[in-house]
This record gives C-alpha cells, structure tokens and sequence, in this order.
C-alpha cells in the first residue's frame, strides 16, 4: 500500500492520446482535476480541440484498415500482453484509481484485476468469433455466415469505474476487430490514458485506440457525425444516454448503451438477516454508492425488517471514512461536491416526508467529498430516493407482505438494470428470476459484473449489452455470403 504523499508526486502531465501520440500543452484551454478528497487541484487536462478530433477520426480510420486484417490471434496475443502488463503495474493503476477517484485502496487495487481480467477475456474470445454454415438448397453451394468488426466505434465513459468502464468497452471493440476512439471522463482523465498508453506498449497499431479528454458536447457531436464512426458505446445517465442514441440513430449506427438504475433488493424471510444486513452494506457502500448496480431500493418482508433496518444501520456506522491510502479507510468520499449537494437533497426530501434516518444523514465535516453513509427506512413511494437514483450512499428501504407485493414494487420504475433477491427457499428464488424485470438477477449473492458475464440493462437502462460474449457481438456485424 502506498502513501498519499507518494502517490501525489507520481501524478501524470495529462494530455490527449491521439493515434498513438501523447499530446501535452500545446496551447489548448486547461481544466482543473479536484481532488475529493481534500478538495484541493489534483492537476489539469488540456481540453481537446475540433484538430485534436479530426487527427483521431483519421488516425481510426487508418488503424482500423491496419487492424482488422490482423488475425484473431494476433489481435489477441495484444490484449493478452495488456492484462499482463496491467497486473504487473497493479499498484502504479491502483494509485491513479485511488487519487482521482477516492476509492479505498483495497477496492482500487480489486478494480485493477477485474480490468485486466476484461482484456484477457476479449484476448481469447476475439478467437472464438464463431460464423456458421447454412445447409445451402443447391449441391455443392455453400451458404456462409460470418462475423465482421462494424467499424470505429465512439466511446464514452462514466468516471465511477475508470478503469473497467473503459476497459470493457476498448477490450471489447478492440477484441472484435474494431478502432475506438474513447472520450475520457473529465474526473478520472490519467486511468483511461494509462490503459491507452499500456496498450501501445504492447504493439496495438497506430490509430486504432485514441484516448480524448475535454468538452463532452464537442466531442461527442464531432464523432458521432463522422461517417467512419458505425458504432456508439455510452455508459451514464439515461438522459444523456438516450440524446447520444437518438444522434447516432439518426445517421444508422449501432447505439450500445448501458444507462441508469435504481437496484431494488428483495429480502425475505426465510434468510440470515444479520448476515444479510452485512453483506448488504458491504456492497451498497462500496466505492461510496457510486455504482449503477449498487443495491438500493431495500424491500424487506415484513416480519424481519424491524431487524434488517437495525443491523443494515449498525453496518454502515461501522464504516470507517477517509483518505483511501489509509489502511483503516473502508469508503472514501464522493467524487465531488456536486454530489454531496446531491446526497442533501434527497435527505432533505426524507424528512420532510416524514421518513425515519437510521444512520447517517449529514455530510461530514472536514475536507473533501465526504457524506456519511445513510439508510432512510420506511421509504414510500411518493419519497424522492424511492424513485431517483441517489448514486451515493444512501440505502432506503421499505416492508412488504407478499411475493406479488414484492415483484410489484421492485418492477414499479422503469429502470431494469440490476436486481437482487434474497432467499433460502429455491421455489421463490426460481419465481424472482422470472418475474423481475432488469438485466440481472443476483440471488443469494452481490456479484454482478465479470469479465465472462453480458452487463447491460433492459428498459430505460440501456440498450445492448457488453461484457460475455454478447459485449463482443455488440462490436460486430454479420455478412452472409453465397458460393456456389
């Protein structure tokens, strides 16, 4: 584990990865990087210029003539040398990932492996981009089906995951076959650009990976509306979501969006509830709510949750906040103190509904992005948190009486996402994994992203899926072909 102090003194010169270049100053309009842990300035990005744009659309389209000749193999022998390199840099990712985002070291240093794990899946999946034969109505024809990369693909990447977000995201359209383009999070700009810079090292061809930091309308104008562009990837908010799908659309390219949720938790009866409540905030609160999947929506069957909401309470005043490179931190603080405001707003909404805080509540009172981890019980429907994603560390939860009662408050929104079912009676289990709408189904478990695993939502949380196999389908196209 390393120091803070350290780790600040090894903080990169941020700049624009175009085609293979590392560009710096130059001229371009600088941006501060805070810190949210001290609220201080980390450091500064250089915002991307329409030149910065046009060199990476050009670098993608030479990099990809380049690239999608090389053969499965060798196309994997790359992304394989990235995850190895990634697992030898561990602590060198881990530091970024803990600095610009706060996240505890152990939880950093975690994201690193499940990263390098994506590219490691793509590096051997790519090889396994299957076609098929169709019995053919002719003697002697034949009838071919085969997987081809659709192209440059524009890609943009949520700042709460920064290096598996883009991970999955270059892995996959790289492991495909595709160039990619990908815009960085303003936030957590030095994690993709290390990844980029990892991945040249290892013999990715000029132009194939660009890495842009900077204005995000700009950029994403700019690339969605350039012909070679055939694929847009988005992770982030289903408002943006559904503005950069409907741009690319509108001119025929594919959108894969992975949107909002809001996770709903179904707790039944039958279950170690103290064990529950645990395990619960262990992943409610990790990376300080800051997860599209994070359980939050609690719905406890009635006789127990008297109990869940005093254990699930208990847990999250044991969490200890602070500097994510101190070893006795177990949640760091909120990227910003925008989102502190946030976390206020839907408190404040809570207690003038009436509802019960019975833990935390309040940000904390010392430098940085800091709220106190939160559980508001008895959250109706009517309540703020019980139909808006908090994206924080806020849990609220709710009793219900029957199975129906249950399916019908965890399906009420139309965010179908993540959702979590606990029981020890395989009847309900089974049940809930039919009756639940969201694009995973977590029982008796927490889990729900792997490198081997599709990640995506249905309804308004997204659109295709990445991750699996499916995550490298998103990246291709079919072309059916007849010989005779």
């Amino acid at each position: 584990m390393q120091t803070r102090s350290d780790a600040l003194s090894h903080y990169p010169q941020i700049g624009q990865l175009i085609g293979g270049a590392y560009e710096t100053g130059g001229g371009r309009a600088m941006h501060d990087i805070t810190d949210p842990t001290t609220g201080q300035v980390l450091g500064q990005y250089p915002t991307a210029t329409e030149d910065d744009i046009a060199r990476a659309l050009a670098a993608a389209e030479r990099g990809f003539a380049v690239w999608r000749k090389r053969s499965a193999f060798d196309r994997g022998r790359v992304l394989r040398k990235v995850a190895d390199t990634m697992r030898e840099r561990a602590n060198e990712l881990a530091r970024l990932v803990t600095l610009e985002l706060g996240k505890p070291w152990k939880e950093a240093v975690a994201e690193v492996e499940q990263a390098a794990g994506m590219w490691e899946w793509y590096a051997e999946e790519g090889r396994r981009a299957y076609g098929r034969i169709i019995p053919a109505r002719e003697a002697h024809a034949r009838q071919l089906v085969m997987p081809e990369p659709i192209g440059v693909v524009a890609a943009f990447g949520s700042w709460n995951a920064p290096l598996i977000t883009p991970s999955r995201k270059m892995a996959g359209a790289l492991g495909a076959g595709c160039a990619i383009i990908m815009k960085a999070s303003e936030e957590v700009p030095a994690c993709a650009l290390a990844l980029g810079r990892i991945a040249y090292e290892c013999g990715l061809p000029e132009g194939a990976l660009s890495i842009l930091v900077g204005d995000p309308i700009l950029i994403s104008e700019r690339l969605i509306d350039a012909p070679c562009v055939r694929g847009v990837t988005f992770t982030g908010s289903t408002q943006i979501g559904k503005q950069l799908a409907a741009r690319a659309v509108s001119q025929m390219k594919r959108p894969i969006m992975e949107l909002g949720g809001h996770a709903p938790v179904l707790i039944f009866d039958d279950v170690d509830i103290a064990a529950v409540a645990k395990a619960a905030a262990a992943a409610k609160f990790r990376n300080s709510g800051q997860i599209c999947i994070a359980p939050t929506r609690f719905f406890v069957q009635r006789k127990v949750y008297g109990a869940f909401n005093e254990a699930l309470a208990k847990a999250a005043n044991d969490l200890v906040l602070g500097c994510g490179f101190e070893e006795s931190t177990t949640m760091g603080p909120l990227v910003s103190s925008r989102r502190v405001k946030a976390m206020q707003g839907f408190v404040t909404d809570a207690r003038q509904k009436g509802l019960g805080i019975a833990a935390g509540g309040d940000a904390v009172q010392r430098e940085g992005a800091f709220f106190a981890p939160t559980v508001i019980t008895d959250a109706h429907t009517e309540s703020m948190v019980a139909n808006v994603e908090p994206f924080g560390p806020i849990a609220a939860t709710a009793a219900f009486d029957s199975y129906d009662e249950a399916i019908g408050l965890a399906n009420r929104l139309p965010f179908a996402l993540a959702a979590y079912v606990q029981s020890n009676n395989v009847h309900t289990v089974n049940r809930a994994i039919d009756d639940v709408e969201a694009g995973s189904v977590i029982c008796n478990g927490w889990r729900v992203s792997l490198p081997e695993t599709p990640f995506g939502g249905h309804k308004e949380s997204g659109i295709f899926a990445e991750g699996g196999v499916e995550g490298l389908q998103a990246f291709q196209h079919v072309k059916y072909a007849y010989v005779a």
